[in-house]
């Protein structure tokens, strides 16, 4: 009996069986029920590595695994579903959501209550986002991310958390409202929900019923672009991720991806080149509205003047240029962006969790969340001056005077985090953006002989990627120096173990992929061409067959001669 099927279902299980278990447990039980969350999150991301290392030694034509939790033929059961695209959507939640925790069992889980109820909570809505293959269930995850990552969101309390949380929560139930009335639109145009089913019914819908299609799907949309954080549907996401904690921001920068990761799995299924009449709905709006938020974003993150809101900013920076990329529907460019998804978000992550720590150097006296038992020693500012060295008017060595080791480490992660989100060289992050200039320009790749012109779209796109890329320059620099080369005396910041392990863990991944970047570009081109042809994930779907049961088997058995 092959296992490997069944561990479809258990990235959305094992959370759920985890929170079960800790909201059973009382809060003076707290350092127990973190130890428990920690286990859950690495095995969540060990079976998370496993499905992806399936999806890649099963072959092109077995490379989406299928899974019937209620043993229901699609597509009237429940389906589950799992490929490259989600299947590196997996991992990547994994990664950041163990990083995120590891931050928060430093200081950060003992600010309120249910903290790690509601971290496994929303790490099921997370994961079963990635693998739900109908609209219905779709839904039911966005609503468990919506409540699960409202109440972390006011965690630790504060004016500022409870102002942008209601925001937060308006926005998101009103998306959820359209996420209905879309998803109804299509069922009476359609008569189902399952997506594999629905790219085979869109092409067959009469011309009377198209624009009623086409009306539910722009509702939908809507939904999904607001939390992808398209402009102008983005106006709480800034005050909403700047306000969390840094651990709870940390995994806010994956959720974004999540609407992203939606809107290029129901566009490349239900409006692919086989869609008949509406094939590529909605391609230009995706284009120029991811466009628009990167001038926008670009433009604000000039005046950013706080760490958190300059990381916010380069959420929706990246945001637009996912977006506009996903609106071409040319398999290179989809291919180069995946690549930029993974060491953006990465990057993201690790800023915001940075972001605190470099904050809290501003302020001598930090307010305790709880007993700092696990603080490192202050370091030194500076050493006693050895015999010979020149001094300054202050008694300081004018050369070679020690800089504190927190400091260094503040230092260089910040310049590494800059480096990555503005896409310099010689980072992933330059890959990335390298990566989707290439395929803007080269559309059919190089070689092909193709003399068709380079669209004014991918003209524009490209100058947006260089301009949005000079202003986040200039704001990374500029915060840069009034946090690192500002003359104020100021103590070195208290940093735990567990603060310094997730960033370095992030921060080394994201190093890691600029020398490992030809397998990951591999992995996403062939996520981008299995996309690109849809057939494959509709025949997986529609074709598993649900396992026939005890009497089933018995009956068929006593029918043969």
């Amino acid at each position: 009996m092959n296992l490997m099927p069944h561990l479809i279902a258990a990235p959305i299980l094992l959370p759920l069986l985890t929170a079960a278990l800790m909201l059973m447990l009382g809060e003076k039980h707290r350092p127990l029920k973190a130890r428990i969350n920690l286990f859950s999150s690495l095995v969540g991301l060990g079976i998370a590595v496993l499905l992806l290392q399936w999806t890649q030694e099963t072959g092109i034509p077995g490379s989406i695994g299928v899974y019937l939790p209620g043993n229901w033929q699609a597509p009237f059961g429940i389906v589950l579903v799992v490929d490259r695209l989600s299947a590196m959507m997996l991992v990547l939640t994994g990664i950041i959501g163990v990083s995120a925790l590891l931050f928060a069992m430093a200081r950060w889980d003992g600010a309120g209550s249910s903290f790690h109820a509601l971290f496994q909570i929303q790490m099921m809505g997370l994961y079963g986002a990635f693998l739900t293959a109908d609209l219905f269930n779709l839904f039911v995850f966005f609503e468990v991310l919506l409540a699960a990552s409202y109440g972390l969101m006011l965690h630790g309390s504060g004016r500022s958390r409870v102002s942008a949380g209601l925001h937060y929560i308006s926005i998101n139930l009103l998306a959820s409202s359209l996420f209905l009335i879309g998803a109804a639109l299509i069922y009476g145009v359609t008569g189902t929900l399952n997506m594999a089913d629905l790219a085979l019914k869109i092409p067959l819908v009469p011309e009377a019923d198209r624009g009623l299609l086409h009306a539910g799907a722009a509702i939908l949309a809507v939904a999904f672009l607001a939390k992808a954080g398209m402009w102008p549907l983005n106006f709480w996401l800034v005050p909403a991720y700047s306000a969390a904690s840094a651990p709870v921001a940390a995994m806010f920068a994956i959720m974004t991806k999540v609407g992203v990761y939606t809107l290029l799995r129901l566009w490349t299924l239900l409006f692919s080149g086989q869609a008949g009449a509406s094939a590529y709905f909605g391609g230009d709006w995706l284009i120029y509205g991811g466009m628009a938020t990167i001038i926008c974003a670009a433009v604000a993150i000039i005046a950013a003047q706080r760490l958190e809101r300059l990381a916010s900013l380069s959420i929706l920076v990246s945001a637009g240029i996912l977006l506009a990329s996903i609106g071409f529907a040319q398999p290179k460019l989809i291919g180069a962006a995946l690549f930029y998804l993974v060491s953006s978000t990465l990057a993201l992550s690790a800023l915001f969790l940075l972001a605190e720590l470099i904050e809290r150097s501003r302020s001598a006296n930090e307010i305790p969340l709880f007993d700092d038992g696990d603080l490192l020693p202050r370091p030194m500012e500076s050493l006693q001056p050895a015999k010979g060295i020149n001094l300054d008017d202050e008694q300081k060595a004018v050369v070679g005077q020690v800089i504190p080791w927190t400091m260094a480490f503040l230092g260089l992660s910040f310049i590494a985090c800059s480096l990555l989100i503005i896409g310099m060289p010689p980072l992933s992050g330059f890959i990335g953006k390298l990566g989707l200039l290439h395929a803007l320009l080269n559309p059919m790749g190089l070689g092909t002989g193709s003399d068709e012109p380079v669209s004014n779209a991918a003209w524009g796109l490209l100058a947006l990627l260089i301009i949005s890329g000079l202003a986040s320059l200039i704001a990374f620099s500029r915060l840069g120096i009034q946090r690192f080369w500002t003359p104020e005396e100021r103590p070195s910041p208290l940093l735990r173990r567990f603060e310094c392990v997730p960033i370095f863990a992030l921060l080394g991944l994201s190093i890691a992929l600029t020398f490992k970047a030809e397998p990951l570009l591999r992995y996403t081109q062939a996520a981008a061409d299995a996309l690109n042809n849809p057939q494959q994930y509709v025949m997986a779907v529609l074709g598993t067959r649900a396992v026939p049961s005890p009497e089933a088997q018995a009956a068929i058995v006593e029918v043969r001669p």
